[in-house]
């Protein structure tokens, strides 16, 4: 389960900025998640409440964040959003799409005390 792994992350992450700015709680903790990042949303969920025992984030609201997946048309040379990596552009239903969004997890932001 890679989620351990991103929560394991999250929590040094938390613990270095609890270190940098001086706070002792994190009481909600927001995480933008992209459409193709492969995160099992209800393994982070899980993992999350798990790993943050003993930390500054122990007991925090972890609210997750759907980023769309985006890719380049190469028929039409617009940005689009698509639902799935084989997915045709919206636009003008051409094949030729490279994806180059969507696979990014990053900590938005944190309420703290």
């Amino acid at each position: 389960m890679h989620e351990m792994s991103l929560a394991e992350g999250i929590r040094s992450i938390v613990q270095d900025q609890a270190a940098k700015h001086g706070f002792s709680r994190v009481t909600v903790l927001r995480l933008e998640i992209g459409r193709f990042a492969g995160v099992e949303k209800p393994a982070l969920d899980f993992a999350f409440d798990v790993v943050m025992r003993g930390s500054p984030a122990e007991g925090a609201r972890l609210e997750m964040i759907d980023l769309a997946g985006q890719a380049l048309c190469f028929d039409c040379m617009k940005t689009v959003e698509i639902a799935d990596r084989l997915a045709p552009c919206p636009l003008c239903g051409g094949g030729k799409l490279i994806p180059n969004g969507g696979d990014e997890m990053r900590i938005k932001d944190m309420e703290v005390a």
